[in-house]
Parts: C-alpha cells; structure tokens; sequence
C-alpha cells in the first residue's frame, strides 16, 4: 500500500475538502477536512474514515492510521487555505 493508494481509497468513499497521506507502507498519519464531519464528535469522524478503508484495516493491510478530522470551518479557523 502506497500513501496515494490509501488516499484513494478514503477519498472514493468520503468527499474530503482537503486530504493529505503519509506513512511507512504500515503506520500512516492522515490530515483529513471534510464537511461529512459537522457536527460529529472525533472518535464519530475517525469511525467514518475507517468505514472507508473496509477490509483493508480487518486483514491488516493498513495496520496503523494516526487521523487528524477537521470540518472546513476548523481547518479555515487554523489559518489554511479554503480549497
């Protein structure tokens, strides 16, 4: 698995505003800002991300995702830029 196959694959099944992968093939850490998250509390937003990655955290492909879960509002409010 590659960071930009594992971006792929969260933003196929979650419409992200912004997204940004990296990792060692193993433990990844992903910046992820999508409007699916208003609303929801972290561990609600984290559970949304896995939902997508499916089967790919049950065999073990990916082994470790550290998330980072923002709603645009908290990604503007940080000083990045509205995509």
């Amino acid at each position: 698995m590659t960071a930009d196959e594992l971006q792929t694959i969260i933003s196929a099944g979650l419409a992200c505003e912004h997204l940004s992968v990296q990792g060692d093939g193993r433990h990844w850490y992903a910046t992820i800002v999508s409007a699916a998250f208003e609303g929801k509390r972290p561990i609600q937003r984290h559970q949304q991300v896995y939902a997508t990655l499916g089967e790919k955290i049950r065999t073990d492909e990916v082994h470790a995702l550290s998330m980072k879960t923002m709603t645009p509002a908290e990604w503007t409010a940080q000083g990045r830029p509205q995509s």
